[in-house]
């Protein structure tokens, strides 16, 4: 692991109590690492959170850790971002998710008689 990542690891361990590991999908995150850093800045503010590298047996690039400064906030970001219907770990990392959560119905306006 190069130098830089054990700085930026090192940092976000001292700042952020709260850490999870996702693995990265085989295709990498695509167009949807975007989608999760917006997630992240609106949930726990641009300062709230930090992202690095966590790779398995040295293998730098297929997971990534996600710091947190409360539970809360991390386990917002797994039940929007990971396979939720039993949470998946493989090799102590949660798995992303293939698919959009259901978006909310609103219900219809009612008249108060």
């Amino acid at each position: 692991m190069p130098g830089r990542s054990r700085l930026m690891i090192g940092e976000a361990e001292r700042r952020f109590p709260v850490r999870i590991k996702m693995a990265v999908p085989a295709g990498g995150f695509g167009t949807r690492l975007t989608d999760i850093y917006a997630w992240l800045d609106t949930n726990c503010g641009a300062d709230g959170w930090a992202m690095t590298p966590a790779g398995f047996r040295g293998v730098v690039n297929d997971a990534v850790a996600i710091y947190f400064l409360d539970p809360a906030s991390a386990a917002g970001f797994v039940a929007r971002w990971c396979v939720i219907s039993k949470v998946e770990i493989a090799n102590g990392a949660f798995q992303i998710r293939g698919d959009e959560p259901n978006k909310r119905v609103p219900l219809k306006d009612h008249k108060t008689p």
